[in-house]
C-alpha cells in the first residue's frame, strides 16, 4: 500500500507517493535527511494499492513533478514511465525519485 496525492497547480499536477512502512519515518544518511514524518500531508491524501494508484496518476492533469518514495512508491513509477531507473537515488537503501517535466518556449 502507499499514500498518494496529487497536488494541482495552474501548471498542472505533482504527484507525490510514499511506500505505507515509511510515512512516520526520517531518513538519514551523512548530509542528507528526508523528514517523511513532518511532511506527510505531502503524501498522504489516500492509501491506495497499485492499481489504484495508476489509475490516479492516469486521471492527473498534465503531470510537471513526481516525489516518489520506497520501492512499491518507485515501482508503479517506474512502470508508469515517470521517472527512469538510472535516476532512482537511495537514503539509507530506500529507493527514492524525483522528476519534473520542463518545456522551453518555441
Amino acid at each position: 500500500m502507499i499514500y498518494i496525492r496529487i497536488h494541482n497547480s495552474d501548471n498542472g499536477s505533482v504527484v507525490a507517493m510514499c511506500d505505507k512502512a515509511l510515512i512516520d519515518r526520517v531518513l538519514i544518511e551523512g548530509e542528507i535527511v528526508m523528514d517523511i514524518k513532518t511532511y506527510a500531508s505531502f503524501y498522504n491524501d489516500k492509501l491506495v494499492g497499485k492499481d489504484e494508484a495508476k489509475r490516479m496518476i492516469g486521471e492527473a492533469d498534465g503531470i510537471y513533478s513526481a516525489n516518489i518514495v520506497g520501492e512499491e512508491a518507485v515501482g508503479i513509477a517506474l512502470e508508469m514511465k515517470i521517472i527512469e531507473a538510472e535516476n532512482i537515488l537511495n537514503i539509507q537503501k530506500v529507493p527514492y525519485a524525483h522528476a519534473y517535466r520542463v518545456e522551453y518556449p518555441k
